[in-house]
């Protein structure tokens, strides 16, 4: 088990109330990914609730895709692969990620397994993009992150219910 990870979840929108043990969930979440990753080092992770204007902001402000998203990742990995550190805690400082309420809801119902489910994959796609994952190119990739993405989401009890596709956008 990884040491000591601290999750700092804020919740930056008012519209949709963020139900009980989402919190627990992310951390379990992330401390899943980084097990999973042999990563076990102190470290710290942002997540933050946001809504549909702010995430359409973000994503055009970074990407330059101007529309809204699921989540973003920010990672702060280093070229050369390390983290920094935040000195008054000696924790890896791995990154910010920031999740669209709405479009969680939307998703979890369009896929068919809900809210806490969405949240959990959103949260370990993002964990593993921190880590240097990228599915973008699409091929092994892709494949690799899917397959941890659902690793970690089986070991938290939500093992997939029916089929996915990945979106070629």
């Amino acid at each position: 088990m990884p040491e000591k990870i601290k999750v700092i979840i804020t919740d930056d929108q008012k519209d949709i109330k963020i139900p009980t043990g989402i919190r627990m969930l992310i951390r379990r979440c992330c401390h899943a990914v980084l097990d999973l990753e042999g990563f076990h080092d102190p470290a710290e992770i942002s997540v933050r609730f946001v809504d549909e204007e702010e995430i359409r902001r973000l994503n055009k402000e970074y990407r330059n895709i101007d529309k809204p998203t699921d989540v973003l990742s920010f990672p702060m990995r280093e070229e050369d692969g390390t983290f920094g550190i935040n000195p008054a805690t000696g924790a890896r400082v791995l990154g910010d990620i920031v999740i669209s309420v709405p479009q969680a809801v939307r998703q979890g119902e369009e896929f068919g397994h809900g809210l806490r489910r969405e949240i959990a994959f959103l949260s370990a796609h993002s964990m593993l993009h921190l880590l240097g994952y990228d599915h973008e190119q699409g091929g092994i990739e892709a494949v690799k992150m899917r397959e941890k993405e659902e690793t970690v989401l089986t070991q938290l009890g939500l093992k997939r219910n029916g089929s996915y596709y990945m979106d070629e956008e």
